[in-house]
């Protein structure tokens, strides 16, 4: 039979040969939290990044719109006076021509309606021909 031979190979690392890796094995796990580090900081300055680009976006369309809504404001505001002003001079004549009818009505007269006056007068003297026509009729 054949003879199996054992090489006397001890089946865990001595401590000798592992005191030798403890350093590098400390420096691997160094490097890595630093890099881990330096990532979380790099997301953390990107993510400040993009948010202070986005509030300033938002910014510019805020005043973007607020100028549009603005020019729209002031655009309908003029619309809005000038049938105001419209309005007005309509109210304005009608109150002219209810202030003449008025007149007309109690048979008062004023400088105003100068025209009006000698018009009754011209047709109160028409009418005091005509009574003296039929008269001598």
């Amino acid at each position: 039979m054949p003879r199996l031979e054992t090489e006397n190979i001890p089946t865990y690392p001595s401590r000798e040969t592992s005191s030798r890796r403890g350093p590098k094995a400390r420096w691997f796990w160094m490097f890595w939290i630093i890099f881990i580090a330096l990532g979380v900081a790099a997301a953390y300055s990107y993510s400040n990044h993009l948010k202070q680009e986005m509030l300033t976006q938002l910014q510019e369309d805020t005043h973007k719109e607020l100028a549009a809504l603005k020019a729209q404001y002031d655009s309908r505001f003029t619309e809005l006076s000038q049938q105001v002003d419209e309005m007005q001079s309509k109210v304005q004549s009608f109150n002219e021509l209810l202030t003449f009818t008025k007149d007309q009505a109690s048979g008062k007269t004023d400088n105003s309606n100068k025209l009006y006056s000698q018009l009754n007068e011209v047709q109160e003297e028409l009418k005091k021909l005509e009574q003296k026509l039929e008269l001598l009729k």
